[in-house]
């Protein structure tokens, strides 16, 4: 299903909220698991699958006891809604899922996978895109290992600043936030940017979508 569908949630192609990640992480027994057959039914059809349960991720479902509900719980917080199903897109850099704990490097990643992501960003279109600060530095580093152009003008990490901007391609606007799954010490940073991606999404002139 990934290699069909390299992404969660909506076609980052037409989102206006591209958020991107290391890599998508389940739990090891997935399949066996009473979620799998709402995990499956998100990867078909993500914005129907958060019109229908009225949560944006299966992780949230009361069956589900895997790894990964804080990282969905936090991104809960930042007010978007069922009606925004269309303009909310999740993708990685990894190409594959994962279990289990990962420490990446660039020479895990596919450079075609890195070859689409760039494309999205460089196409310029009505769109804002978050990093974390690891993402952005393996972007860095693929940037360095397949010597390829891509990411361009992409800079080094902001330290301790609310939801950056980093740069601006067009109309697409490059964010550095901090990783969802985050907790403790950086929990007031995260409700800052929570209620600043909020604004964001308020701001839009697409305050929702009929697809």
């Amino acid at each position: 299903m990934f290699r069909a569908k390299p992404y969660q949630g909506a076609p980052p192609e037409s989102a206006e909220f591209v958020f991107v990640g290391l890599d998508a992480n389940y739990d090891a027994d997935i399949e066996s698991s009473p979620a799998f057959p709402r995990v499956m039914e998100y990867h078909k059809d993500g914005i129907a699958f958060w019109r229908h349960h009225k949560v944006h991720h299966p992780f949230l479902l009361a069956d589900y006891r895997g790894d990964g509900r804080r990282y969905h719980r936090n991104f809960a917080r930042t007010g978007f809604e069922p009606v925004d199903a269309c303009r909310v897109s999740f993708v990685e850099l990894l190409h594959i899922p994962t279990v289990g704990v990962s420490a990446l490097v660039a020479a895990d990643l596919d450079s075609a996978h890195l070859e689409w992501l760039n494309a999205l960003i460089q196409h310029g279109a009505r769109r804002h895109v978050f990093l974390s600060d690891k993402v952005i530095r393996l972007m860095l580093d693929s940037r360095r290992l397949f010597d390829s152009g891509l990411f361009p003008d992409l800079p080094k990490p902001i330290a301790k600043q609310v939801l950056p901007q980093l740069h601006k391609v067009e109309e697409t606007t490059i964010h550095q936030h901090l990783h969802f799954a985050n907790y403790g010490k950086f929990q007031a940073r995260m409700t800052d940017e929570a209620a600043a991606i909020f604004r964001l999404r308020t701001d839009s002139p697409h305050t929702s979508c009929a697809c």
